[in-house]
């Protein structure tokens, strides 16, 4: 009964925070109050408990620094022009005839050099459901287009936190983990591609009046060398260079380009670095090209520390022991990634972001994997195929959320994302309809 209460009182605290824009870790806080309590009454000595919660929180400790670098690359990158110049390039090319699947493509491009699905919907998707105002398609499409888009890079990306994570936490090596997911996305990917043009043709969008590409070409020097800190990640990463180390490599570069090519200060680069990249606040870009920087991903880093130490507490108490029991209904490899799916459908309900939907699914269904002889290279990439995408399908999670909000939609968007709930079913069709080992 108290277990009843300290998810139900949990889950309302998260879902008002999410809802309301607060800093999910107040409630995750104010939960891991509630939950210590309730072990105490258990007969949990305290001392135990901060034990448990700082042997979890430690498991974060390697990602804290390269989350760092990401916002400080993020940053970096809007004042070299490397953004902009991204921006600008896909405006260009974009076939209104087939507007919602050159969304598509171009927010999985984006997602896949920048590595975050909100940095792709606050710069890229931004501009697109600008060019689409005023054309009387309906935004959903669009928006789903996006958001499904964002989460390809997500997934996937050598700098995107969410596989970055998932490497740690089920220590892996990411760029074996990379190859694996594009294994595994590439029929999605396809298969969502071809209902983006299917539905673009009956959803045509006027650009006519749109003065963005000539906004930014004003704002900007968009020299084609501003690409060079994309591609310098890019070719270090095929490389299978340390991620920390290719993205010190890029910042170094960017922080020239933007000094020697858009005129900042070494102390404005600096600035940005650590506080976000912004223009003034005249400027019709503001709202585009803007954010990054380190204090952006501190609050993150915070939450996966947090959410972590409520893992160690979990893992310690075994308080959800009754979720590992009902695992042993898991026969096969097809049923165990059902069950992966289902569990991290509840982790993100319950959780309301991605970080705690990835780390709660991780700490019930590692054990079963370990049973089936499943290695951690499988576990890893079923939890980019569940909790990493499942995340922005639930209305609530800040995952789908903050770029919904950001576009300016709702949750009529998720029907629309197709990308995203194809990722689980198809691995699941592939898995179910695979051979099971003959029974002697």
């Amino acid at each position: 009964m108290d277990l009843l209460f300290f998810v139900s009182f949990s889950f309302i605290l998260l879902l008002i925070s999410a809802i309301k824009g607060y800093f999910i870790v107040a409630p995750l806080l104010a939960s891991m109050a509630i939950l210590t309590v309730i072990l105490l009454r258990r007969g949990f000595p305290l001392k135990t408990l901060i034990k448990m919660a700082v042997a979890g929180s430690q498991k974060s400790f390697s990602v804290i620094a390269i989350l760092l670098l990401i916002g400080a690359v993020m940053a970096v990158w809007m004042a070299a022009g490397t953004v902009p110049v991204l921006v600008y390039w896909g405006i260009k090319s974009i076939d209104p005839q087939y507007f919602i699947f050159w969304a598509f493509i171009l927010t999985s491009v984006f997602s896949v050099l920048l590595g975050t699905s909100f940095g792709a919907a606050s710069t890229i998707g931004i501009a697109l459901m600008i060019i689409a105002n005023g054309s009387g398609v309906n935004p959903n499409p669009i928006a789903g287009a996006i958001v499904a888009g964002a989460y390809v890079g997500d997934r996937c990306s050598p700098m995107s936190s969410s596989a970055i994570l998932i490497a740690i936490v089920t220590k892996t090596e990411i760029y074996t983990n990379l190859k694996n997911m594009a294994v595994t996305g590439l029929l999605p990917l396809l298969v969502s591609s071809l209902l983006y043009l299917i539905l673009s043709a009956s959803n045509p969008v006027e650009l006519s009046g749109n003065n963005l590409a000539l906004e930014l070409g004003t704002a900007f020097n968009l020299n084609s060398i501003t690409l060079l800190p994309a591609l310098t990640i890019l070719i270090l990463c095929v490389l299978r260079v340390e991620v920390k180390i290719a993205m010190a490599v890029s910042i170094i570069t960017g922080s020239a380009i933007a000094c020697f090519v858009q005129g900042y200060s070494a102390i404005e680069i600096l600035q940005f670095a650590i506080a976000g990249f912004k223009l003034e606040s005249t400027s019709s870009l503001k709202d585009i090209v803007a954010g990054g920087g380190i204090l952006s991903m501190a609050k993150v880093s915070l939450v996966v520390v947090v959410s972590t130490a409520f893992a160690g507490i979990f893992a310690g108490t075994r308080i959800l022991e009754f979720v590992e029991v009902s695992l042993n209904k898991a026969r096969t490899r097809g049923d165990l990634f059902f069950a992966t799916t289902v569990i991290s459908i509840f982790s993100a309900a319950f959780g309301c972001t991605q970080t705690i939907a990835i780390i709660l699914t991780h700490q019930l269904v590692e054990s079963k994997y370990r049973q089936q002889k499943l290695d951690d290279y499988q576990l890893a990439v079923d939890l980019e195929n569940t909790a990493v995408v499942i995340s922005p399908l639930i209305p609530w999670n800040i995952a789908g959320l903050v770029p919904a909000t950001v576009l300016g939609v709702n949750s009529d968007f998720i029907p629309y994302a197709f990308y995203l709930y194809l990722i689980p079913l198809f691995n699941l069709i592939q898995l179910k309809l695979a051979k099971a080992p003959h029974k002697n």
